[in-house]
């Protein structure tokens, strides 16, 4: 036993001295002032080094906190994290300067940027080149990116971003819009006719001018039918009419005796 103590005492000696030996990592940052650490990292933004760009936004916010570097800084690598496909650090860092720096000149880019992060973050919910079922997926970020774009599109209607964010919220009420009904028609097809209800309700409410709301209302009059709910039933099928005077879904069988919800 003693020898085996001896033998882990030299052990660990020799590590600490190895230790010792390496070579330590040189800082060549030090002594860099705010303007160089500033043009250093936008230089390697330009060239797409974005993790580089990032840490050298970091050290420069770190030593010069009060500079008038530091909060352009705080942007950009907000951004500069969206680019190193980080959007989760670069949604803190948006969510912090809009904390910190609510009356900032250029809040407004802030709240765009996340929204932007937000909305490309989400391509898997919202584009068809992911193949997961949309049942599956999270709408969160989608609704969080809406938010940041109505955030901009409400406080600053001039902005120069506002017009991109305006497409931007048309695309996601959409989207959102028609993953809801997505849903509901899944219910539907497992015979869930009042959770088919709620979320075609929800798509109607939430999202009233979408496209996606023709097939929710077609939704609730066959849920409603398989539920025996005439009057509620009757009352979807009057709004749905009145809407949509021309739907596809009436030429499902109209004239014929059998109600045209029926063959669906």
């Amino acid at each position: 036993m003693r020898s085996l103590a001896v033998i882990a005492t030299l052990f660990l000696l020799l590590l600490q001295s190895g230790c010792g030996l390496l070579p330590e990592t040189k800082d060549e940052t030090i002594g860099w002032s705010a303007t160089k650490l500033y043009s250093e990292a936008k230089e390697a933004m330009t060239n797409g080094s974005y993790d580089k760009a990032v840490k050298l936004f970091e050290k420069l916010e770190s030593r010069y906190p009060y500079g008038r570097y530091a909060q352009q800084a705080q942007i950009e690598a907000a951004y500069a994290y969206w680019k190193a496909s980080e959007p989760a650090s670069a949604i803190a860092a948006c969510d912090r300067f809009i904390k910190l720096h609510p009356n900032h000149p250029n809040i407004d880019y802030v709240y765009y940027l996340k929204g932007l992060v937000n909305f490309n973050e989400d391509l898997g919910l919202l584009g068809a080149i992911s193949q997961q079922d949309m049942t599956e997926r999270d709408p969160k970020g989608a609704r969080e990116s809406f938010d940041a774009f109505r955030e901009l599109v409400t406080r600053f209607p001039d902005s120069k971003y506002t017009p991109d964010a305006i497409l931007r919220m048309k695309y996601l009420v959409n989207a959102l819009a028609t993953l809801e009904v997505h849903v509901a028609r899944y219910y539907m097809k497992r015979t869930a006719y009042l959770a088919a209800v709620n979320r075609a309700q929800y798509a109607l409410k939430n999202y009233p001018d979408a496209p996606a709301t023709e097939e929710a209302l077609f939704i609730m009059i066959k849920a409603y039918d398989e539920m025996g709910v005439n009057d509620l039933r009757d009352d979807a099928e009057r709004i749905m009419r009145k809407n949509y005077p021309n739907s596809i879904y009436y030429t499902r069988g109209i004239d014929r005796k059998t109600p045209w919800w029926k063959l669906w």
